[in-house]
């Protein structure tokens, strides 16, 4: 079983590895027009999404993350039907755009439900927005946490300064800030530049990694003559000519991945599980792509390869908000 570690400085325990459960579950009504659902595509049933469950855990990958938003609340009530002892799952509030602080509660009550759980293991606040208050919304986090509805507390798309206000809020209850979920990749290193990798050093809090193939950019599997299609097509590094600069990238993926026997999308997530304050949460639909996904979980890069990737993708970091 690969090893665990504390998310941040809480109690809790997690994997080096988690679940990206964005696009899970069958939206219905207005639901199914979920950005997320438009560019990375929609269930592929029960089944597959059941079979990325199983190898998941079965490779020890047993954090799932979620969200109340996402595409209604159905992959909350996807996770609830595989719901099991040995699985983690992360999710978020708000369910809507016009919630405050003091929705809180009730939210995470419907939650639960679709989760079918009594507890959820780390309960994060999806984005900082100026309808929610963040001392009183982690204060109200703090009475979940003192009820046993919340075993850890993180936070999602915050900034270095919210950061800082979010955890100050939780020490005064003696809770620890856990973790900032954010988008991080090779190509998408503005955590390095914003000082959110440094307050999360300083905080001693997790940065999990959202899109940690950069969109499936970093997996090899597109070029100039095999691109991205769908809503996808239109971000960086797929148009114009980003795949074009990506080839190189794509070349020292695959050369390294060689010496261990591993793909460019395990070496690139391999790169993010080398820092031990990162956590990444690869989407999985699938049996195969979650198998996939946990094999970097099984080698180590060397310095010399950690220093490489970096080198070379420090010209193509993809912009803010790319």
């Amino acid at each position: 079983m690969p090893a665990t570690q504390p998310l941040g400085r809480s109690d809790l325990l997690v994997p080096r590895l988690g679940v990206g459960a964005m696009t899970w579950g069958e939206a219905h009504g207005l639901a199914r027009l979920h950005p997320a659902k438009i560019a990375y595509g929609g269930a592929e049933g029960p089944e597959e999404e059941r079979g990325a469950w199983e190898a998941s855990i079965a490779a020890g990958v047993t954090l799932f993350d979620t969200a109340a938003m996402y595409a209604g609340g159905a992959s909350e009530r996807r996770l609830g039907e595989f719901s099991s002892d040995e699985a983690l799952i992360a999710t978020k509030f708000p369910a809507t755009l016009w919630a405050s602080a003091d929705d809180m509660p009730g939210q995470l009550a419907d939650s639960l439900a679709r989760l079918r759980r009594d507890h959820v293991d780390v309960y994060q606040h999806h984005f900082p927005f100026r309808r929610v208050d963040i001392p009183r919304l982690m204060n109200l986090i703090a009475d979940a946490v003192a009820a046993g509805q919340v075993r850890a507390v993180g936070v999602s798309n915050y900034s270095a300064e919210q950061m800082r206000q979010a955890h100050a809020a939780l020490a005064q209850r003696g809770v620890p800030l856990a973790s900032n979920q954010v988008e991080y990749s090779l190509l998408h290193r503005r955590p390095e530049d914003n000082g959110v990798l440094d307050a999360c050093r300083e905080l001693s809090v997790t940065l999990i990694a959202y899109q940690p193939l950069a969109s499936g950019a970093l997996t090899g599997r597109y070029t100039p003559t095999n691109r991205r299609r769908g809503l996808r097509r239109f971000f960086k590094p797929f148009r114009g000519r980003g795949l074009v600069a990506l080839e190189p990238i794509t070349a020292l993926l695959r050369e390294i991945g060689t010496r261990y026997g591993k793909t460019p999308a395990q070496v690139a997530l391999r790169w993010l599980i080398e820092n031990e304050m990162v956590l990444p949460i690869p989407g999985a639909k699938n049996r195969k792509q979650a198998t996939e996904n946990a094999g970097a979980l099984t080698f180590h890069l060397t310095p010399d390869e950690i220093g490489a990737l970096d080198t070379a993708t420090r010209a193509l970091r993809l912009t803010p908000g790319a």
